[in-house]
C-alpha cells in the first residue's frame, strides 16, 4: 500500500512563488469566463508574489495565517484565515476564511479537505467562536464542498467588483460554521 506524502502548515515567505503561481492560475480558470481577456491576460504570477511575500514576512494581524497544501514540498493549495472583514461581524468571535484555493489539476485530491479542516482548526486556536467564507454564488461545486463539510449559507449575500470599473460585478454568498460546540 502507497501512502501519498500529504500534509497542511503555515507557509514560509519561501513560499510566496509557489503560491503566487497557483493564486494565478486557480483565478484565471476561475474569473476567465466572467471577466474581460485583457484584465485576465493581467493575471500572472508576478502581479502577486511580492504582496504574498510582504505579507508572510509582516501579517497585518496577529492572527493573520496563511496556511498552504503540501504533496511532498510542493505546494497545491493554500488558504487565508484572521478575523472577519464583515460589517456585521463580532472582531473577537467571528473569523473568517478569505480564501481557499487548490491547484485546478489536484482538485479531488484532498488537499481541500485538509486546508478546510486545518483553517478551522487554526481559527478555533485563535480562539474565533464562528467562521465564515464567501463564495462565488455561481460556484455550485465549491459549494457542495463546503457544505458538505457542514457549513451553511447564514442568508447574507453581496456583489463584489473584482475589476473596479463597474462592468463585471459577482454575486456572492456567506457560509459559516461553529468552531465550538454549543455545550463548551
Amino acid at each position: 500500500m502507497t501512502t501519498a506524502d500529504t500534509s497542511v502548515r503555515v507557509a514560509w515567505r519561501n513560499d510566496a512563488a509557489a503560491i503566487a503561481s497557483l493564486q494565478a492560475t486557480a483565478w484565471r480558470e476561475r474569473y476567465g469566463p466572467v471577466l474581460p481577456p485583457e484584465i485576465v491576460a493581467q493575471i500572472v504570477p508576478a502581479v502577486f508574489e511580492e504582496k504574498w511575500a510582504v505579507s508572510l514576512d509582516k501579517p497585518g494581524d496577529a492572527r493573520n495565517r496563511v496556511l498552504v497544501a503540501l504533496e511532498h514540498s510542493t505546494v497545491r493549495g493554500f488558504a487565508v484565515t484572521g478575523p472577519s472583514s464583515d460589517d456585521d461581524a463580532d472582531p473577537v468571535a467571528d473569523g473568517e476564511v478569505s480564501e481557499l484555493t487548490v491547484s485546478p489539476a489536484h482538485l479531488g485530491a484532498g488537499h481541500g479537505s485538509r486546508l478546510l479542516q486545518a483553517c478551522a482548526d487554526t481559527l478555533r486556536a485563535d480562539r474565533f467562536v464562528r467562521a465564515t467564507m464567501w463564495l462565488d454564488a455561481s460556484d455550485d461545486a465549491m459549494r457542495r464542498f463546503v457544505t458538505g463539510t457542514g457549513w451553511a449559507p447564514d442568508g447574507a449575500h453581496r456583489e463584489v467588483d473584482p475589476v473596479g470599473d463597474g462592468v463585471v460585478r459577482l454575486k456572492q454568498v456567506r457560509l459559516h460554521t461553529l468552531l465550538v460546540s454549543d455545550d463548551a
